[in-house]
């Protein structure tokens, strides 16, 4: 009696198996065959439930970079409910809050060095504990070891007259050695403070650069007049920048505003009144605005 030998049918071709060895054979291309589809299959995006956010902020002379996740409210109750009290959270979804500093930075008295590190809360009904930590990595509370913290600050807890849907961390009232980082999210505003020695670093810098060739007149006067220093001094380097450009309209309006501080109204209008008229033929009307309104604060 004869017997037939077994058959493998894979799509339109037809294997016959005559010995042992080809049934192995086979199943090894039906599993390379599956790979090679899998691999060709069309992958599925879909919205992320809590969506990473990235934040870069210019700060001093440096920058913070914030990176979290934006969890949703989705008509739960999130504070001392989803978010419970007295527990530390990662201040996100997902993944942990980390916050980069640049330059050395100040907060709650201590002087936090340039780095990564995590940003972890604990929140309560009235205040906050703010934890910035050494370990930037904290995704769960057992990860937590307070051990690690660089620092810790009390914050309080203002309630908003409107709800924040998506957790928000936000940087703002930026001066240029201070700002105030923001947590918001339902009713719940939370903020604590930052800030970062620019001025001695831009004092140093003004003194270093003032004596090579191309000095900065017009940027270290500005600096002078902005944050309250010797405005004789000011008054000096903007008219030596004016010298290099006479025409310079942004130049002759910082001069009528040192004038104006210094207390000469007269100088002060005959500056603003040439910035007026420069602005007006370079066609920039934020200029001519501007001189304008400080010509009639003058009378």
């Amino acid at each position: 009696m004869v017997t037939a030998n077994p058959t493998v049918k894979l799509f339109r071709t037809t294997f016959v198996i005559q010995k042992p060895n080809d049934m192995k054979k086979i199943l090894f291309l039906l599993n390379a065959m599956f790979v090679l589809l899998t691999a060709s299959a069309q992958t599925l995006s879909t919205p992320q439930p809590s969506p990473t956010a990235s934040l870069k902020q210019n700060f001093g002379t440096g920058s913070i970079e914030l990176s979290y996740s934006r969890p949703a409210m989705k008509g739960r109750k999130v504070m001392g409910d989803l978010v419970p009290f007295g527990k530390v959270w990662r201040t996100g979804a997902n993944a942990a809050t980390t916050i980069t500093f640049s330059d050395d930075v100040t907060i709650g008295g201590k002087e936090i060095k340039a780095g990564k590190y995590g940003l972890l809360t604990i929140p309560g009904e009235k205040t906050w504990t703010i934890i910035i930590s050494k370990n930037a990595t904290v995704n769960q509370p057992a990860d937590y070891k307070e051990e690690n913290d660089a620092v810790r600050v009390q914050a309080d807890v203002m309630q908003m007259p409107f709800a924040v849907e998506n957790f928000t961390i936000g940087i703002n009232d930026i001066t240029g050695s201070s700002c105030n980082i923001q947590l918001m999210w339902e009713k719940t505003y939370v903020a604590f403070p930052v800030t970062t020695g620019t001025d001695a670093k831009v004092m140093t810098q003004i003194d270093n650069v003032m004596n090579k060739d191309n000095k900065p007149y017009f940027s270290a006067a500005s600096y002078y007049y902005d944050n309250g220093k010797d405005l004789n001094q000011a008054l000096t380097w903007v008219n030596k920048a004016l010298e290099a450009n006479k025409e310079a309209f942004w130049i002759h309006l910082l001069k009528a505003r040192i004038h104006k501080k210094l207390g000469d109204k007269v100088a002060s209008k005959a500056a603003a009144e040439l910035c007026k008229e420069l602005a007006a033929k370079a066609k920039n009307d934020d200029y001519v605005k501007m001189s304008t309104e400080l010509i009639d604060g003058l009378k």
